[in-house]
């Protein structure tokens, strides 16, 4: 079918299907994104508070639990922040390779779809 110069290709329910996959995975992709900011600036924060207790000379440390301050021994808070630091470090990770398994199935959608649709559609951000 000839359009304005140009060939039209016919969307069938299997292309759609991979034309909504991929935008549910670019979706979770953006969500994952600020995701691992957040836990990248956790971790941050956990290292910047490690640092500061091997600076301290106090046995005992004000640790915020929730909204409050509590007065802790400097090892026991030590011990939480290395914990914290751990479990954060891990959820990172799982989110990185969430995410790199999100990129590699966008990315074989987009040469499925622009393999049949060429210019016609457009799969990048800009």
């Amino acid at each position: 079918m000839q359009q304005g110069g140009g060939s039209e290709t016919e969307v069938t329910w299997e292309d759609q299907q991979n034309i909504n996959k991929f935008g549910r995975l670019n979706n979770r992709f953006h969500e994952l994104e600020d995701e691992i900011k957040i836990a990248q600036e956790t971790n941050e924060n956990l290292e910047d508070a490690s640092n500061e207790l091997i600076l301290t000379d106090e046995d005992l440390v004000r640790f915020q639990i929730g909204e409050v301050f509590a007065h802790m021994p400097k090892e026991e808070v030590e011990d939480r922040i290395e914990q914290m630091k751990e479990v954060t470090s891990k959820n990172l990770e799982k989110l990185e390779e969430e995410k790199d398994s999100l990129l590699s199935q966008m990315a074989e959608l987009k040469k499925i779809l622009y393999g049949k649709f060429k210019d016609s559609i457009n799969l990048e951000e800009d």
